[in-house]
């Protein structure tokens, strides 16, 4: 080996490498626990709106080390547990602070099962007042369906726009998918549509034919004023039509 120059060169490279390696851990650690970059300040660039500050606190306080070693990766983590917190940012800023921008959740709609939905469509948990919630629409279905349950809303919400009747009769109150995939709406002002299935547009084209009709049938029926209970459910269900359920009447 002593009489190879190719490889006493290797030898001798791969150890000034590996002293390199050595010096920069120990340049790395004594970085880490010097008291000569203290930590001074971890600001939230906002305020929260809904999210605890005492939870919030709480969880800033778990900030150790000084600017290099603060756990940002652990920090964001805690403060994700919070409620209402959706998503955490923050990053150092040198000399001696991290700033954090706190995403919180939006509240859409209840879930059935429990909990919020927010304008994501994710599911999440946090207190919210007795009477916000209840001003929230109702989303049901299988576990995992959330997402596509406010999407779904949304398009829902748009074909019924030109209903023709004031926004507090046509308003959703409740989206309801079944385990067979069946679609259900539920309208402020009492109206039951049953959308049945066959898929996305199938469905949504039964809802916009329901809206292009009402005028001459639904609407036809409360000008009328005969003093009848106003139609309560409507079926959709049927390829060139829909059937009424009005009380008081016999098909």
């Amino acid at each position: 080996m002593w009489d190879n120059p190719r490889l006493l060169n290797a030898v001798a490279g791969a150890l000034a490498v590996l002293a390199a390696l050595i010096f920069a851990y120990g340049a790395l650690q004594l970085l880490l626990r010097s008291p000569l970059f203290p930590l001074r300040d971890v600001v939230l660039l906002a305020e929260p709106r809904n999210a605890s500050r005492v939870e919030i606190a709480n969880a800033l306080d778990g900030v150790g080390g000084n600017f290099f070693a603060a756990d940002l990766a652990g920090l964001r983590a805690r403060l994700e547990q919070v409620g209402w917190v959706r998503r955490v940012e923050a990053r150092r800023v040198w000399p001696d602070r991290i700033e954090i921008r706190l995403e919180e959740h939006v509240a859409f709609a209840r879930w059935a099962g429990g909990g919020l939905v927010n304008s994501h469509g994710e599911p999440f948990s946090a207190p919210l007042e007795a009477e916000a919630e209840r001003r929230l629409p109702l989303l049901a279905g299988p576990p995992g369906t959330e997402g596509e349950l406010a999407r779904r809303y949304r398009r829902f919400a748009g074909l019924l726009e030109p209903l023709g009747v004031a926004p507090e009769q046509r308003d959703l109150a409740s989206v309801v998918l079944s385990p067979r995939h069946a679609w259900r709406l539920h309208l402020a002002g009492g109206l039951d549509l049953e959308l049945g299935r066959d898929g996305a547009e199938m469905v949504e084209a039964r809802l916009a034919r329901f809206v292009a009709a009402y005028p001459d049938s639904i609407g036809r029926l409360a000008r009328a004023g005969a003093g009848a209970e106003p139609p309560r459910q409507v079926d959709l269900r049927y390829p060139n039509g829909f059937a009424l359920r009005v009380a008081g009447w016999r098909s």
